[in-house]
């Protein structure tokens, strides 16, 4: 490597980086402001940090930086522990002067804790710091102006979590042969009434409950009419049986009992002969003293 060209910086630490660092840019957010967090704004176990107790201070906020994430590698055959890869690998939250570039904060990201999300807004975080010559530390909060730039910070920690201590970023999630058992216990649970052992189900002043009155009803009367409902069946005041239908039948048309059922109609010389009977024949006669002869 040409040794005119100028050596990589740890903006962290401003110290210079080995010849086979490379730096990567994570994120890059213009404007982010920084909040000094008061002594009597900690978080609590229950609530954690909030927004709230920083911004409602009138000395708030304390400086408007350059947020960037940046993610440092080096070669694993010039580190001395090899073994581990993660080890060459770190990610540093740098907060700086927006145009001149001069460091304000950098915050190590070596564990989880180093960034706290806030539990009344998305947009705020508390970020630990770390003075590079002191190694002392303090707790600063951000404020991102946009969702989605807080919203890409946490997936850029989220992303780079999963290389730097993957241990701490899974959760713990139950074994395929845990959960098996789980189901066999459940199967193997008999939900089933003992010898004995009897369900009362009340349903008086439902619908369910008149229509299982009604039904008792009916199967009281059923049992009344069959006789098993008292010592006298009821049979004995029971009516007579209506008339079958064979006794209203009308009784057969004359002829109906000859071999074709039908009688044949008259030929035409018989009906002549009706057409000239006489008049005593269709009931009319002369008279007594013949007047109507």
């Amino acid at each position: 490597m040409d040794s005119s060209l100028p050596s990589l910086m740890d903006p962290a630490t401003g110290l210079p980086l080995p010849a086979d660092a490379i730096v990567r840019v994570l994120q890059i957010t213009p404007k982010v402001h920084v909040y000094a967090i008061p002594p009597d704004s900690l978080p609590s176990l229950s609530s954690g940090y909030q927004a709230s107790t920083w911004t409602s201070i009138p000395d708030n906020p304390i400086f408007t930086a350059r947020l960037r994430v940046l993610e440092t590698s080096t070669d694993s055959d010039n580190n001395s522990d090899s073994s581990n890869n993660n080890n060459n690998i770190k990610v540093d939250i740098i907060l700086e002067h927006p145009t001149e570039g001069t460091l304000f904060a950098a915050a190590p990201y070596t564990t989880p804790a180093i960034v706290t999300p806030c539990s009344d807004s998305s947009r705020f975080f508390a970020l630990r710091v770390q003075d590079p010559a002191s190694k002392k530390k303090a707790t600063l909060g951000i404020g991102f102006e946009e969702r989605s730039e807080a919203f890409d910070f946490g997936v850029v920690l989220q992303e780079s979590g999963k290389h730097l201590f993957p241990s701490q970023q899974q959760p713990s999630v139950p074994k395929r042969t845990e959960i098996k058992s789980g189901k066999e216990e459940e199967e193997k649970r008999d939900l089933g009434l003992k010898e004995g052992e009897t369900i009362t189900v009340n349903l008086g002043g439902t619908k369910f409950g008149r229509r299982v009155r009604a039904v008792s009803a009916a199967k009281e009367a059923a049992e009344l009419q069959s006789g098993s409902g008292g010592d006298k069946p009821l049979n004995s005041f029971a009516l007579a049986p209506p008339p079958s239908l064979n006794s209203f039948a009308l009784p057969p048309p004359p002829g109906a009992g000859s071999g074709s059922g039908i009688a044949p109609p008259p030929n035409a010389r018989e009906a002549r002969a009706q057409k000239r009977l006489s008049a005593q024949q269709l009931g009319f006669d002369d008279g007594q003293f013949g007047e109507f002869a």
